[in-house]
């Protein structure tokens, strides 16, 4: 028998701990891209499995809450719609609430499910190596999934509503924003998911306060009524949420008209870029030692 040694070259790879702060292997994430499609997969079977319905409540959802906003927000409490006040366009509250809540699905989604990486992950995380990020990119683009399938149907109701009529749209070179838009929505709600991740790993009652914070958040954005609601004073400090900018934005890009203001956009992208460097350093700072306080 030879006693051998195997020479270290022969390894495929080799696995050695790392002091380092922010240790964000990209190579080494697209090696393992076969596994984070694999997992996007899991994620969007598992979000509708045994469900009557199955991937239609992807559709299903933001008409219901849509439709819920538009009674109590539009008819009821009688919010303004419109983010800056003279606007000729003909723009129905559905459409406007609509674009709020299919975002916000979005980022609470992916929030809410990045933010127990380590804990629902914990039994596979302590036994199989991988780039820990994949689980949190792979839940971005599950839910990016169900996005654009109400991305889908919003813009579908759009065109219907012009068409007929009801709604009208001015389209412009803004428009071409919407991927960047879309990309830095991803980047903000991993960024705040992975971070609070990395303390829900000790203080399991921070998972409690997610679902609260996440609904007071909405409430301070500009989902449930217009910017113009917000008085001018106190505009400079309601534009420092860097989801206002985003949804503002957003808007302006499909309707054409709206509120757009480029140093509060570049103020926006900037807190979201700090958000998610500063997440990565605090995950790459837990996953070394959380299989310890699991």
């Amino acid at each position: 028998m030879d006693n051998k040694s195997v020479e270290p070259s022969r390894w495929l790879m080799e696995i050695r701990p790392t002091d380092k702060r922010m240790n964000l292997n990209f190579k080494e994430i697209w090696r393992y891209k076969d596994l984070i499609l694999l997992f996007v997969k899991r994620d969007f079977k598992a979000r509708y499995k045994q469900t009557l319905l199955g991937p239609a409540w992807a559709v299903i959802q933001p008409l219901l809450t849509t439709v819920v906003f538009s009674i109590i927000f539009g008819s009821l409490a009688k919010l303004t719609t419109a983010d800056v006040e003279g606007s000729t366009l003909k723009m129905p509250a559905f459409l406007f609430f609509m674009t709020g809540t299919i975002f916000w699905a979005y980022f609470s989604g992916t929030v809410s499910a990045t933010s127990s990486t380590f804990i629902e992950n914990v039994r596979i995380m302590s036994k199989v190596y991988y780039p820990r990020m994949v689980t949190p990119i792979s839940t971005a683009f599950s839910n990016l999934i169900s996005y654009f399938i109400q991305l889908a149907l919003f813009v579908v109701l759009l065109v219907i509503f012009v068409v007929i009529g009801i709604a009208e749209v001015s389209l412009t070179w803004f428009s071409l924003m919407i991927p960047a838009l879309i990309v830095q929505m991803m980047m903000l709600s991993t960024g705040v998911g992975i971070l609070i991740s990395a303390f829900t790993t000790k203080y399991r009652d921070l998972r409690m306060l997610v679902t609260f914070g996440l609904q007071l958040w909405e409430y301070l954005s500009p989902i449930p009524y217009g910017l113009s609601m917000i008085p001018e004073r106190l505009m400079w400090l309601y534009m420092l949420n860097p989801i206002t900018p985003i949804i503002t934005a957003m808007r302006y890009a499909f309707f054409g008209t709206g509120y757009f203001n480029l140093v509060y956009y570049l103020i926006s992208l900037a807190v979201t870029i700090v958000i998610f460097i500063f997440g990565m350093i605090m995950f790459n700072r837990i996953e070394r030692t959380f299989a310890d306080t699991v």
